[in-house]
């Protein structure tokens, strides 16, 4: 029987494939841009705040800093603590056109010794966790151009 498939964090992000994007937030007044997303206020402290309107991030940015994680992660993130872990590079990735920074795990078979600062990478979908009935997706990191 197929697993259903189900975003662990709901309305972060959506699509399939190129169509594959963050979901932020963007205030109509000043045009900050939030993720995650914000849906009551706009966060910027110098703006009286306006309506606040869903937008698809840049699935492409340069990567701003990044490590590896050594320890298994708290919640939501889910590990089978009979099983050895296995760290996942974590990249801190710089969107130019919305001025932020979104932290993210790189995909699958992205070690630190394959990432640079300045970087290009992109984002794309991937699997937080299994179990009998349901796949939890993510999103991940990848250095344009590589597939894994």
């Amino acid at each position: 029987m197929p697993r259903t498939r189900t975003p662990a964090v709901d309305g972060w992000f959506g699509g399939e494939g190129e169509a594959f994007r963050l979901l932020g937030t963007r205030c109509s007044s000043c045009a900050s841009v939030f993720f995650p997303r914000e849906d009551a206020h706009c966060r910027n402290p110098h703006c009286a705040g306006g309506p606040l309107e869903e937008v698809p991030l840049s699935r492409k940015g340069s990567i701003w800093s990044y490590t590896d994680s050594r320890y298994r992660p708290p919640s939501p993130y889910v590990s089978n603590p009979e099983l050895p872990w296995e760290p996942r590079a974590l990249i801190a990735v710089e969107l130019a056109a919305e001025r932020i920074v979104v932290l993210g795990q790189a995909a699958a078979g992205i070690t630190v010794a394959d990432l640079a600062v300045g970087m290009e990478v992109e984002v794309v979908p991937g699997v937080l966790h299994e179990d009998a009935e349901t796949t939890w997706t993510i999103w991940h990191w990848r250095p344009t151009g590589v597939r894994v």
